[in-house]
């Protein structure tokens, strides 16, 4: 896969979409498929990816179970008093954990705090593919446009899609190949309704104006939270487990794999997933 590893971002500016929970399935997805993943956790404060893989390794510790895990390395933020020189210093540790993962990792998975740090626009502008989940709302949408409310027509790109367009500049200022933007509706009504058709109106007209590709998520289901506590990912379970397997979870793992075949990540084929997923 060329000398650096292929880098996938989970990026949003606001809390609780599932960016790690969306980190996580496609991790397991990956490894179980036989590729060697690298994980970063930019969320200094929370670390919500880090913690999730905490729980995994205390599951697999009390169970025996024999758990896939990725290679973690843990970045900090500079303490220099001067911003220029700690964003500066923030990009070259980001460029250095990348560096050091993709020696012997094929892919690296980056989840990013809900807010703007100098960590999280080094990762972005490192994305090959972003991955933008966002719940199926006009609230959210907020997140990747402004929306007139008397017409419902897009009036621009809001400040987050102007961070990618930041960072696609200075991808193409290096010459490296172009972001590949997906953005991920999480949490869509089973049920057709009116919120769902505007959210899906203003999505198709801003990927036209700003470049990302749209495709369908996870839908709202308990299990991804139940999930968090022991470690493991839908592709993790069977009917012997700690949470028996029922025909929700079932259809939830035919999410995770359409959402990997979405994303044609190279050397992934088309039948790409866990063995649980066949």
């Amino acid at each position: 896969m060329g000398d650096r590893a292929h880098v996938i971002v989970l990026g949003n500016e606001k809390g609780g979409s599932g960016k790690s929970t969306t980190a996580m399935q496609l991790f397991v997805a990956l490894a179980g498929a036989g590729h060697r993943v690298g994980a970063l956790d930019l969320d200094l404060r929370q670390q919500s990816l880090f913690r999730y893989l905490d729980n995994r390794e205390a599951h697999a510790k009390r169970s025996g179970a024999a758990l896939l895990m990725p290679r973690r390395l843990r970045v900090t933020a500079s303490s220099a008093a001067l911003r220029g020189e700690a964003a500066a210093a923030d990009h070259g540790r980001l460029a250095e954990a990348v560096a050091e993962l993709s020696r012997d990792c094929d892919f690296i998975v980056i989840d990013t705090p809900g807010a703007v740090t100098a960590l999280s626009e080094a990762a972005h502008a490192a994305a090959d593919t972003l991955i933008t989940p966002i719940n199926d709302s006009l609230i959210d949408f907020d997140l990747l446009g402004r929306v007139d409310p008397v017409t419902g027509k897009v009036k621009g790109p809001s400040i987050y899609a102007e961070l990618v367009w930041s960072a696609r500049q200075r991808r193409a200022a290096r010459r490296e190949s172009p972001i590949d933007w997906v953005v991920l509706r999480n949490r869509m009504a089973m049920l057709d309704s009116r919120n769902k058709r505007r959210v899906g109106t203003v999505m198709a007209e801003l990927s036209q104006r700003i470049g990302f590709r749209i495709v369908p998520g996870f839908s709202e289901r308990v299990i991804f939270r139940e999930l968090f506590l022991t470690g493991l990912t839908l592709l993790d379970l069977d009917k012997d487990g700690p949470i028996p397997l029922t025909m929700s979870h079932v259809a939830a793992r035919q999410e995770v794999r359409e959402l990997l075949k979405a994303l044609n990540l190279p050397g992934v084929g088309p039948e790409v997933g866990h063995p649980c997923l066949t």
